[in-house]
């Protein structure tokens, strides 16, 4: 079996090129706990259920994703789109349900339709972020962790609603799921939702002990849109906190948006982009390897499992 590894700044994946629909369960494991990343060629995978099949022979896969803010839909049972998200715009790479009180331990992706031009799942070492950072912006956010704040809008509005994004209507089944999952809330006058959820930044990875970079605040905070885009929607709200997303550092103050360009600037460094093949399955560590999207041409189909 053919064994590769691709290298970019601190960020390593390995390659298995495989002769038929056997995967190599422990040459996977090894990989993933050394490195964080697989990508595995040859399987020919031509079908959801087939991508299913196998996401199954390495655990139970999630079969909601309640909570969570991408937006998505449910192929197969256990089976989603990667993102729904407009094809222009790239997905910086991130670490899936961060900002959640769990988040799922392994992702799998399975292209069955590369794009045209770009649509690559990049990926990114959170070691080698956090090594990247200067001394006083990672112990800033190591000390005070991060708060990801929500405004869900009750069926109207811009963003996402509480709907939506809890999979029921009934608020009653909200307000026990955010209560579990230690979730601060309040409803609005006008049917909305407000949430808070405190979150490390720095994570100790529960395989190695290692400290990974793993937070979200890049994405969640304004700096992270486009110019316009930004300057648009901060001009509907008073405050950063009426966005329908938004992140302070963990005591309430706000993250200075040099501190997110240092971070974007480290991920950028040690960034790895590996072109799709139709039937490929990439493995990701979701605590130690950040993921993202590239914008695309043409028609993608891109599919997500996670366990």
């Amino acid at each position: 079996m053919p064994t590769d590894k691709i290298t970019s700044g601190g960020t390593t994946m390995t390659v298995l090129t495989l002769a038929g629909t056997d995967v190599p369960g422990e040459d996977v494991d090894d990989a993933l706990t050394r490195d964080g990343a697989v990508l595995l060629r040859g399987l020919g995978l031509r079908t959801p259920e087939e991508f299913h099949s196998l996401v199954s022979t390495f655990g139970s896969p999630m079969t909601s994703y309640r909570g969570g803010n991408t937006p998505r839909r449910k192929v197969t049972t256990g089976v989603f789109t990667s993102t729904e998200y407009p094809a222009e715009y790239p997905i910086s790479p991130h670490n899936e349900l961060s900002y959640a009180h769990h988040w799922p331990a392994r992702l799998f992706f399975c292209c069955l339709v590369p794009a045209r031009t770009g649509g690559a799942t990049p990926v990114c070492d959170g070691r080698a972020v956090l090594a990247d950072l200067a001394e006083d912006t990672r112990d800033r956010f190591e000390r005070h962790g991060v708060v990801y704040r929500q405004q869900l809008h009750g069926g109207y509005g811009f963003g996402k609603s509480w709907q939506d994004t809890y999979q029921t209507s009934d608020a009653a089944a909200v307000e026990t799921f955010l209560r579990d999952t230690e979730t601060e809330f309040a409803w609005t006058d006008d049917g909305g939702l407000r949430t808070a959820q405190l979150r490390p930044a720095v994570l100790r990875r529960s395989v190695t002990g290692e400290l990974i970079w793993f937070n979200q605040a890049e994405q969640w905070h304004p700096s992270g849109l486009p110019a316009e885009e930004a300057e648009a929607l901060l001009t509907l709200v008073e405050t950063e906190a009426e966005l329908p997303h938004s992140v302070t550092f963990g005591d309430g103050t706000p993250i200075d948006a040099a501190d997110l360009h240092e971070v974007r600037d480290a991920v950028r460094r040690n960034t790895l982009s590996v072109p799709w093949a139709a039937g490929d399955v990439m493995i990701v560590d979701n605590e130690l390897v950040m993921h993202g999207r590239e914008a695309f041409t043409g028609e993608r189909r891109v599919l997500v499992s996670m366990t």
